[in-house]
């Protein structure tokens, strides 16, 4: 594959050579910077990062979360690399620091983990959205229907994250079709679902207490026995909610290279595909 430039006014081919790169302040209005100027704007590159303050560690919201390292200190550097992971552990904060890579400077959060340091590279304000943006319709929500919910959350909830516990359905199917394909074998695709998209209007309180019969009913089943399932009546009442599916966050890339933590930036591993 190539690619091409199109001139929207002429739609001739344009070499890349005799492109300009520019900035369009207003309807087809544009101010140009040559290739020497946009060079001139850049952050100098460096080695060393910056801490400018330490923080609470829960003070970050994770909406805030970019790209994720892993770093280490190279063999110089492992006094002062432990002394700053068991300090920030013991205050309970993080840093926050400066660091400019590829021609833009960053704000990063240095953070204690059990066995070394997360160096997190954080989104400016203006690269997330807030949710008054959208707007959200508030509505009343009564004593039972609170009660209701918090009994959900109770009968499912767990003291800690396991990741271990998820798996990439996707990559999963991926990879038995590979093995398929190496086996020769026809692959059989799944079946469509045949519910309609978009959102879908149910009664709350009846799928909330469909859910709690269900999990009841998980919780009472013997062992080796796979438990019953349970179908929620849906019906169209004054308190229905629209439930719409929200687009879920791409997950953070964790890599596990060794870096200096101040001569030289963290190296990102790319996940084997």
């Amino acid at each position: 594959m190539k690619q091409q430039y199109i001139s929207e006014a002429t739609g001739e081919v344009v070499a890349r050579a005799d492109t300009q790169k520019g900035y369009e302040f207003e309807k087809g209005q544009f101010v140009i910077f040559a290739a020497d100027e946009l060079k001139a704007l850049e952050e100098g590159a460096t080695h060393v990062v910056e801490i400018v303050s330490f923080v609470p560690e829960k003070s970050v919201d994770p909406l805030y979360y970019d790209k994720a390292y892993f770093i280490a200190p190279d063999k110089r550097g492992g006094k002062p690399y432990s002394l700053l992971q068991q300090a920030m552990r013991q205050s309970e904060r993080c840093a926050l620091a400066k660091w400019s890579y590829k021609g833009k400077t960053r704000i990063v959060q240095v953070r204690p983990a059990e066995d070394g340091m997360v160096f997190q590279q954080l989104l400016f304000a203006d690269e997330v959205r807030a949710l008054s943006d959208l707007h959200i319709e508030r509505e009343p929500v009564t004593d039972t229907e609170l009660k209701l919910a918090l009994q959900i959350i109770d009968q499912v909830s767990e003291d800690a994250y396991d990741p271990t516990a998820y798996q990439d359905e996707e990559k999963k199917r991926i990879l038995e079709a590979i093995d398929q394909k190496i086996a020769g074998k026809e692959i059989v695709s799944p079946e469509e679902s045949t519910s309609e998209s978009g959102g879908q209007v149910i009664d709350l309180m009846e799928a909330l207490r469909a859910s709690l019969s269900a999990n009841k009913a998980k919780r009472n089943v013997p062992a080796k026995t796979a438990p019953a399932r349970t179908t929620a009546t849906k019906k169209t009442t004054a308190a229905d909610v629209e439930v719409l599916a929200a687009k879920p966050r791409r997950p953070v890339k964790r890599a596990t290279p060794k870096a200096d933590i101040k001569e030289a930036p963290p190296a990102k591993v790319r996940a084997r595909k």
